[in-house]
């Protein structure tokens, strides 16, 4: 497969997300660690609270369950990508992190792909593949599944 629609080679597939060094491969990559312990250990409470339900429902929604991919994100499924400057490798298909300040959910295909499903989901703000979101239980989350499901599509198919 290319690389997904909307990804940017600076920003899903370059570690951490959000920009960083150009590496001829992906280091966010599984690791094997526990899904559950990572999700128990995080401080804040209603990111605590938000990545378990995020647990359940993205592996509802793209029948995969959660593995860790680097030391941070919580993915489901997989897929590989290549880009035309040769650069290669695999990353999840959908995935989330529970960052100090907001969850981030990453959504490969590029959050702009949704802009009816945004104006509809509740309060949340975007980057490029990244949709943060401060509390689950303020956003619709049957707006969030469809946002995921379809975006796990697009990436997977």
């Amino acid at each position: 497969m290319s690389a997904a629609p909307g990804a940017g080679e600076d920003a899903w597939h370059t570690g951490g997300m959000a920009g960083g060094a150009r590496a001829s491969t992906s280091r966010t990559e599984p690791t094997g660690e526990d899904v559950a312990a990572f999700l128990d250990a995080v401080e804040h409470p209603v990111r605590r609270r938000d990545a378990h339900r995020l647990v359940e429902v993205l592996s509802r929604v793209t029948g995969q369950p959660p593995r860790m991919w680097g030391p941070s994100i919580v993915g489901f499924g997989s897929y590989h990508y290549r880009y035309d400057s040769g650069r290669e490798g695999d990353m999840c298909a959908v995935g989330f992190s529970p960052r100090k300040a907001a969850t981030t959910v990453y959504l490969v295909d590029g959050v702009e792909r949704y802009p009816e499903l945004l104006e509809r989901l509740g309060p949340h703000t975007t980057g490029k593949s990244c949709l943060y979101v401060k509390d689950l239980e303020a956003v619709d989350l049957d707006v969030l599944e469809e946002m995921v499901r379809r975006s796990y599509t697009a990436v997977t198919s």
